[in-house]
């Protein structure tokens, strides 16, 4: 059975960091390029970055791009989600999901067929 295993959720002011983690089990975690949305209340669920299966590449959305770093530990079956500077607009529930695209740069919902059951992230002015 796959699981994504978001944790590092968490308050905190604006301008400070946080670090999101997401350990896979039940893939051959390598074989799946990942990626993270998130989802405000009354809101639809919106990309943030995506990383290929090796980690050579990735992909940011504007809203994000400049304060966040995505990677990964194939190793360890985790990724990660470095968010500096952060925003009360930036207050969601972030998801890791998985995408057999690999090689992709997939920022697309429907692109991933594995997802965790979310992290909150609150952000306070």
């Amino acid at each position: 059975q796959v699981q994504l295993a978001e944790s590092g959720g968490g308050l905190v002011q604006a301008g400070e960091s946080l670090r999101l983690s997401c350990v896979a089990s039940g893939l051959t975690f390598s074989n799946y390029a990942m990626g993270w949305f998130r989802q405000a209340p009354g809101k639809e669920r919106e990309f943030v970055a995506t990383i290929t299966w090796s980690g050579d590449s990735a992909l940011y959305a504007d809203s994000v791009k400049g304060r966040v770093s995505m990677s990964r530990e194939n190793s360890k079956n985790t990724m990660y989600l470095q968010m500096n500077s952060l925003k009360p607009e930036d207050t969601a529930v972030y998801y890791c999901a998985a995408s057999f695209f690999r090689r992709s740069l997939n920022a697309r919902p429907n692109d991933y067929t594995y997802w965790g059951q979310g992290t909150q992230v609150t952000v306070s002015s």
